[in-house]
């Protein structure tokens, strides 16, 4: 009876050792069941990356908004050469610069001489001794020539009248603004003996 019973241990302790064997396999699912964790982590981590997408896609509106700034930047640059109400769409014109001891007078015409803009020292807001300077001559052609630009002006000859100071700073101010000086002529008038000139001034 003994005899019987010994081989019927090896027996169950071989199936226990079988049922071993497929305790490791159970053990393999678990691995298996990790990496599928890590795969339920991989997709956790796109999500992350989606985030990331989100905190992107602001940046590029804040680019917009910056380029609408820039925008904004070049409209208020716009202003200073205002279209005129009733713009001739004049390209090429004369500018007459008046430069005496005491003022000057720029005066814009198209090639018919027909006024389109002018300003003096005293219309942008010089008064007395500072007429007759050359800044306020530089400023008098700035003023008239945004006035005639309004119109469509680019193109420009310029005529100089007088022996005041602003006769170059006036030139050069046209210049600066964006007009092309076609040509510079000097139409100061000079007397051939005709009228008796006016007694030495006392200084």
């Amino acid at each position: 009876m003994a005899d019987p019973e010994n081989p019927t241990n090896p027996t169950p302790e071989e199936p226990k050792a079988k049922e071993s064997t497929p305790a490791t396999p159970t053990a393999g699912p678990r691995e298996g069941e990790k990496p599928a964790a890590l795969k339920t982590d991989a997709p956790a981590k796109p999500a992350k990356k989606s985030g990331k997408q989100k905190k992107e896609r602001p940046a590029p509106a804040a680019a917009a908004a910056s380029e609408n700034l820039s925008l904004s930047g070049g409209d208020v640059e716009r202003p200073k050469i205002v279209k005129a109400k009733g713009s001739k769409n004049v390209h090429s014109g004369i500018a007459h610069v008046l430069s005496t001891f005491n003022n000057t007078i720029v005066t814009i015409t198209d090639m018919k001489g027909n006024v389109i803009g002018w300003s003096s020292a005293g219309k942008v807001g010089f008064k007395g001794s500072r007429k007759s300077t050359a800044y306020a001559a530089q400023m008098v052609a700035q003023d008239a020539s945004r006035q005639a630009m309004g119109h469509g002006l680019k193109e420009v000859e310029v005529l100089v009248k007088g022996p005041g100071a602003g006769r170059e700073s006036a030139v050069r101010a046209l210049q600066a603004v964006g007009l092309d000086l076609s040509v510079i002529r000097d139409v100061t008038p000079v007397p051939h003996n005709g009228c008796r000139p006016p007694k030495q001034r006392r200084v």
